[in-house]
C-alpha cells in the first residue's frame, strides 16, 4: 500500500496506522471484530519527518515504525539528466493517448530550457506540463517560445547576473563607464573593430558609438 504525503495524516489517522503496523490488523467499517492483513506500507511525503517530530506534528513512534528502509530522492533540480529521459516518457504516455494526432517532438533549444528550469514542483510539475504542451500544440514541434511563461521568465532572470553591492558602496557612474567600456571591447572585438557592425550589435547609431569611444580609453581594439 503506498501512502502519499504521509506528513498531512492527522494524528488520529496516525494513531490508527500505528496499530495497525503493530498488530497487523484492521477493523472493517461496521464491523465488529479485527482481520488479519499482510500489507507492506509504502510511504512518501516531502516534508521533513523528524523535524515534524520535533515539533510535535507527526507521531515519533509512528516515524519510527515507517523508517525501516529510508529512500531519499532529490529534487529533481538536482538530478537534471533525468529531465529529458522522464519528458520523453510523459510524451510518449500523451501520445498513446491521442494516436491519430502527428508524433509531437521537443526540439533540442524547447528541451534545453526544460533543463535550466529548477522545478519547484518535481516530476508532477514536470508530467502536468508536458500534457499541458500536447494539448495546446498546433505543430508537431514544440519550440522554446511554446513554453509557458513561468518557466521562459525563469530562465531569463536566470540569465541575468546579480549585481553585487559591496557593503561600504559603489562608484555608480564609473561602474556603469566599466561596464559599457567591457561591452563596446567585445561588440570591436567579435566585428574585428568594425564601428557599423559593432553598432549594431549594441543598438546604436555609429555616430552614437564614436562619440562614446572619444570618451573611453584609447587602448580599446583598433576600429575602422
Amino acid at each position: 500500500m503506498f501512502l502519499d504525503e504521509i506528513a498531512e495524516m492527522p494524528p488520529p489517522l496516525q494513531v490508527k496506522l500505528l496499530r495497525v503496523l503493530q498488530d497487523f490488523e484492521v477493523r472493517p467499517v461496521g464491523a465488529e471484530t479485527s482481520v488479519k492483513v499482510d500489507v507492506r506500507i509504502i510511504a512518501a511525503t516531502n516534508k521533513d519527518l523528524q523535524r515534524a517530530v520535533q515539533h510535535g506534528m507527526f507521531r515519533e513512534d509512528l516515524f519510527y515504525r515507517l523508517q525501516v528502509v529510508p529512500i531519499e530522492l532529490p529534487p529533481l533540480r538536482e538530478r537534471r539528466a533525468d529531465i529529458p529521459v522522464l519528458a520523453a516518457h510523459f510524451l510518449g504516455k500523451q501520445m498513446q493517448r491521442c494516436p491519430d494526432r502527428p508524433t509531437i517532438r521537443i526540439t533540442a533549444e524547447a528541451m534545453a530550457q526544460l533543463w535550466e528550469y529548477d522545478w519547484p514542483g518535481n516530476v508532477r510539475e514536470l508530467e502536468n506540463l508536458i500534457e499541458r504542451l500536447v494539448v495546446l500544440a498546433d505543430d508537431p514541434l514544440i519550440r522554446a517560445g511554446d513554453l509557458p511563461i513561468e518557466v521562459r521568465s525563469f530562465i531569463s532572470e536566470k540569465r541575468i547576473p546579480k549585481p553585487h553591492l559591496p557593503e561600504d558602496g559603489i562608484d555608480l557612474n564609473k561602474a556603469v563607464l566599466d561596464f559599457e567600456q567591457r561591452l563596446i571591447t567585445e561588440a570591436l572585438r567579435r566585428t574585428k573593430g568594425n564601428k557599423q557592425a559593432a553598432a549594431r550589435l549594441l543598438g546604436l547609431g555609429r555616430t552614437t558609438l564614436v562619440a562614446k569611444l572619444r570618451r573611453l580609453p584609447a587602448d580599446l581594439p583598433k576600429a575602422s
